[in-house]
């Protein structure tokens, strides 16, 4: 089995996309709770690494308006220090390891221990998080994958800014398309994936690719 060079890429699973309640909801996303729950499960069963990004957003970040378009601009969500920054229950990372991008960390150089550093979190303050994060490629280049499967919220927004820069960057994507899930009114990503080479399988086909 390849377990030691597979990387998971949970993006954002945050209570304010997933919980009805939540900032920046989106109608069903709580329906893919029970397989993000499977899939953090089936990651801690056989050891595989996972790369837990997150919004974590200020009053002055870019994307943040009280006049927000839906497409560059979103009302406040997933603030810092807020409930609705945390992540779900079914996703959130035991024993993380945070690296946020506002502190240069020495530990960076240490991530290379999959038993010390299984779930690492990636704070990021833009959409993308190969810019909202200073340390993403440096952590890639440390983990060295060879397949990344990438999960999460919102299909249409930062997953695919997940999936184009893993893909950009000469890594092997696959996405869990039962396990994503996307904002309404802003196009689906698939013809780019499909272009870029990118694979879409479900779940219960990953034991094939391990």
């Amino acid at each position: 089995m390849k377990i030691k060079n597979t990387l998971f890429w949970n993006v954002d699973t945050q209570e304010d996309f997933i919980n009805p309640a939540g900032k920046l909801y989106s109608k069903g996303a709580e329906e893919i709770r029970p397989i993000l729950k499977e899939v953090t499960d089936y990651a801690k069963t056989l050891g595989i690494r996972v790369v837990n990004t997150c919004d974590y957003h200020y009053i002055n970040s870019m994307e943040i308006s009280d006049t927000p378009d839906y497409i560059t601009k979103f009302p406040p969500h997933c603030m810092a220090g807020t409930p609705g920054a945390d992540y779900i229950p079914e996703t959130s990372p035991e024993f993380p390891t945070l690296i946020d991008w506002e502190h240069e960390l020495a530990i960076l150089d240490e991530l290379n221990d999959p038993e010390r550093f299984r779930n690492i979190v990636l704070r990021k303050d833009a959409f993308d998080v190969f810019t909202g994060n200073p340390y993403t490629e440096k952590i890639l280049q440390i983990l060295h994958p060879d397949q990344v499967f990438v999960y999460g919220v919102y299909t249409n927004v930062c997953v695919d800014k997940a999936v184009m820069g893993l893909s950009k960057l000469g890594f092997k994507v696959y996405v869990l398309e039962d396990a994503i899930k996307e904002l309404p009114n802003l196009p689906l990503p698939f013809a780019d994936w499909k272009a870029a080479g990118v694979e879409r399988i479900y779940f219960s086909e990953i034991g094939k690719y391990l």
